[in-house]
């Protein structure tokens, strides 16, 4: 709105740049704006581009029904994938999502992260691991 301020007093497009900061081709551009519809011409509008699929009210209805579990969804392992995040997204809303959107659903959306399980074995004994570090391998490192 600086810009808008300088313009009516008639300040060249240079001194307008040098003046708010910008580059001389930002302000050629904001002045033909201004020339063509006003200062209202400059103000911010809403970001444009395609609609989400899904509204508020779905996004909340995944949110639930991810929050049961996957084993709630009939799945074997109680693990999401993108996969099965979709077919999930698919049975509560009937919208259909790409992997990409489902991960966009995810992270941006949602708010959740990426989490992979840990690869241990279940009949891992941490307490006997120690004992073997401790004693065993003293004795296999030095030969006996």
């Amino acid at each position: 709105m600086r810009a808008v301020e300088l313009f009516e007093d008639g300040v060249s497009n240079s001194d307008v740049a040098t003046a708010v900061g910008v580059c001389a081709e930002s302000v050629r551009r904001w002045r033909r704006l201004w020339e063509q519809g006003g200062a209202s011409a400059l103000r911010r509008r809403a970001a444009t581009g395609r609609p989400p699929k899904l509204d508020d009210t779905q996004v909340e209805m995944v949110r639930s029904a991810l929050e049961q579990g996957a084993q709630a969804h009939d799945f074997e392992a109680d693990l999401w994938t993108l996969e099965r995040v979709g077919m999930v997204v698919e049975r509560v809303t009937g919208v259909s999502l790409s992997r990409a959107s489902v991960w966009r659903l995810l992270t941006g959306r949602l708010g959740w992260s990426l989490q992979r399980p840990e690869r241990r074995a279940v009949e891992r004994d941490e307490s006997e691991i120690a004992r073997w570090i401790a004693h065993e391998w003293p004795r296999i490192k030095m030969g006996l």
